[in-house]
């Protein structure tokens, strides 16, 4: 019976411990790219409003934005490094820190389409959202291109042009879409990095490319 509770208080001890300091982890990592989001956001808008999601989520909402936009989401996804099961999940499925964005254009985009990472999260979970879409898929730069069969044409000849602006904001993309309606635009990245990333120069790149995405 002793043996039984001490390895029964260890277990506990070990899981509390390592929820304590994922949790920690986690806010930390949020609140240095908030910090460095602070330099950037006024490029979007000037009214945010923020909000925690648990540990491993921050959610920003800008009602009124600037020019390219109407409205802007942008969410900070972080591992769940506080429950170490999820965690080791999330590794397996290749889920990392990420930023998404979210938006409603002035100008609709003339086409729909996706520009996905192959094997990547973003990826995997749109393609099991929308398997009921009966769109095309074509290899594009390293990326899965896909869009509905009577406008790919025309999407694809400005995949290019749109996938090098995309990589402006971040070199790697690991989703980039087009829709009619809303989010008309939605951008996977990974988290940026406060120490060599500069705010700025992200969020012009940003409106940069959602103005092109919006382009007839």
């Amino acid at each position: 019976m002793d043996a039984t509770q001490t390895i029964l208080f260890t277990l506990v001890a070990v899981v509390m411990g390592w929820f304590a300091v994922g949790v920690i982890w986690n806010i930390r990592r949020g609140n240095a790219v908030l910090k460095w989001m602070q330099t950037g956001l006024p490029r979007l808008g000037e009214k945010t409003t923020l909000r925690w999601l648990g540990s491993s989520a921050v959610e920003l909402a800008l009602a009124k934005a600037r020019p390219p936009f109407r409205r802007v989401e942008l969410v900070l996804v972080l591992e769940p490094r506080d429950v170490l099961w999820f965690w080791l999940l999330a590794r397996w499925q290749k889920r990392r820190d990420m930023l998404i964005i979210r938006g409603q254009l002035l100008n609709t985009p003339p086409f729909e389409y996706d520009l996905l990472a192959p094997e990547s999260w973003s990826a995997r979970m749109l393609t099991n959202h929308s398997a009921g879409r009966q769109w095309e898929t074509e290899t594009f730069d390293g990326t899965n291109f896909r869009a509905p069969a009577p406008t790919r044409p025309l999407s694809r000849q400005t995949a290019p042009a749109i996938l090098q602006a995309a990589r402006q904001v971040q070199p790697v993309v690991w989703r980039l879409s087009a829709r009619r309606e809303f989010p008309q635009f939605e951008l996977h990245v990974p988290l940026p990095n406060p120490n060599q990333d500069k705010a700025p120069q992200f969020f012009d790149a940003l409106r940069a490319l959602a103005e092109q995405m919006g382009q007839r």
